[in-house]
């Protein structure tokens, strides 16, 4: 079963869908993509990092290629977030590259072994602000990634100021 969360920055994704896995035993896996450059993203990951405290997470660094994770067969997975991943696999290297297709397999491989598997991302694209090139290719394909992600998604879900609208099938909680 696939649950992917979406909504805008800071706007709860993370507690959801933690609270999803507070009731789910004994493996749970947290997947973190955010590569860990200056002082916001290790203020956001130490952040998350206190969240998970005491509930039973097992975390996997993993920046790019999901596709090489080896998750225990029946483990429930948490992988935050499609947006890192998404950036970190498009500007890997010298030229931009479209990742659509190998995080899909990604994602695949992932959910054939997870019992559950929740998968946050962010909502872009909404803004109708004319970005730079290579900004406006991440919203096109991120947007692309999500639409094929929740068009095989159980359940669809939007943060909105905290509070979970269903958008496809049910509210695991």
């Amino acid at each position: 079963m696939i649950t992917l969360i979406t909504g805008g920055s800071k706007c709860g994704k993370s507690r959801y869908a933690e609270r999803i896995f507070s009731n789910i035993q004994p493996e749970k896996l947290y997947i973190a993509t955010m590569i860990p450059y200056g002082e916001e993203a290790h203020t956001a990951i130490e952040r998350h990092r206190k969240m998970r405290e005491g509930k039973g997470f097992k975390t996997i660094e993993k920046y790019t290629d999901i596709h090489e994770i080896l998750p225990i067969e029946s483990s429930s997975v948490l992988l935050e977030c499609m947006g890192n991943l998404c950036a970190n696999e498009m500007f890997c290297g010298n030229k931009i590259i479209d990742p659509t297709d190998k995080i899909l397999m990604g994602v695949q491989h992932l959910n054939r072994m997870a019992k559950e598997m929740v998968i946050v991302t962010n909502q872009v694209g909404d803004d109708g602000i004319e970005y730079a090139e290579e900004t406006a290719a991440y919203i096109r394909v991120l947007g692309e990634i999500n639409r094929r992600i929740a068009e095989f998604s159980d359940n669809v879900i939007e943060c909105v100021y905290g509070l979970p609208i269903l958008l496809k099938g049910v509210l695991p909680c």
